[in-house]
């Protein structure tokens, strides 16, 4: 059970990490802002058993879609997070590694670049964004983020 906590603690405190640092990043324009209102969208899409849009414009307004997109981005943060963490315990034992954390959070930029870029239509890596290159590497740097959030939730754990 203790793992299962330190992993929800890793994944909340890795999304507001993410969360935290996409605004300061975006806001300075080093990166792109997160589209919460397109991640609610996105999974209104999937629980209605739509998982690929052809572009983003396909995917209508929905109501409360920004309490949905957060709902979801957290979760996604957790669901992230639980596996590695009791991974972690399963295989190695030991308490979990804050440096091996920091680089599971980039491994997972491979979630975002491989289902949830084409999900939303734009492509793997985000290559159909208006943004091009910016889009990959906006992703790579909010995993880092998240890396940070979870390897700091687990050595607080």
């Amino acid at each position: 059970m203790n793992s299962i906590m330190t992993g929800v603690a890793a994944g909340v405190l890795g999304t507001i990490t993410m969360d935290s640092l996409n605004h300061l990043f975006a806001r300075k324009g080093l990166i792109i802002k997160i589209d919460i209102r397109m991640i609610g969208r996105m999974s209104a899409g999937w629980a209605n058993g739509r998982f690929c849009f052809r572009d983003p414009g396909q995917m209508k307004q929905i109501a409360h879609e920004v309490l949905l997109g957060y709902l979801t981005h957290y979760a996604i943060g957790i669901a992230l997070a639980i596996p590695f963490v009791l991974g972690w315990s399963l295989l190695v034992g030991d308490p979990v590694s804050p440096i091996w954390t920091l680089a599971y959070g980039i491994a997972t930029t491979a979630a975002s670049v491989f289902v949830v870029h084409p999900s939303m239509g734009l492509g793997v890596f985000g290559m159909r964004s208006p943004e091009g290159i910016r889009a990959p590497l906006s992703s790579l740097a909010n995993h880092l983020f998240f890396g940070i959030g979870m390897a700091v939730g687990v050595a607080l754990t």
